[in-house]
């Protein structure tokens, strides 16, 4: 049986890019986490489902944090929606053109949505974090 040392240190940060490592591991004798971690986690960038972890796992600090940067990147996510409809609209009354244009800019940002909530959940359920860079700095705010 191997041994858990008494004094955790993180692992190195990877090259390039911004890297907050998990929490330690619990003390040895500790209750593990609830089985129910890792759905949390992926409920947490799920839109407005983050509620849940939000509201349901108080006790769970890794869960909170991935919880409230789901809810700030849905947030974001809300504001290029408004911003991009509304340019939109006024491109589309002065050029045709323009306005079909837009509607390219909207699916390549909403895939760009999309693959930042896939590396979200892919490195929450890893027990990492993916710190976006201004939503991140958001959802530690709340």
């Amino acid at each position: 049986m191997s041994e858990t040392p008494s004094s955790y240190t993180p692992p190195p940060p990877p090259p390039g890019g911004s890297y907050t490592p998990p929490p330690p591991p619990p003390p040895p004798g500790a209750a593990a986490p609830g089985g129910d971690r890792t759905i949390m986690i992926v409920l947490s960038y799920l839109w407005i489902l983050a509620l849940i972890p939000l509201l349901t796992k108080k006790d769970d600090p890794e869960v909170q944090w991935h919880a409230k940067n789901g809810l700030a990147l849905l947030g974001a996510e809300i504001v290029c929606w408004i911003v991009l409809t509304i340019a939109g609209f006024v491109l589309a009354r002065m050029f045709a053109a323009l306005g079909c244009g837009m509607s390219v800019v909207n699916c390549v940002v909403w895939i760009g949505f999309l693959v930042v909530r896939v590396m979200c959940i892919v490195k929450g359920t890893g027990g990492q974090r993916f710190r976006i860079p201004v939503v991140t700095d958001m959802a530690e705010k709340m």
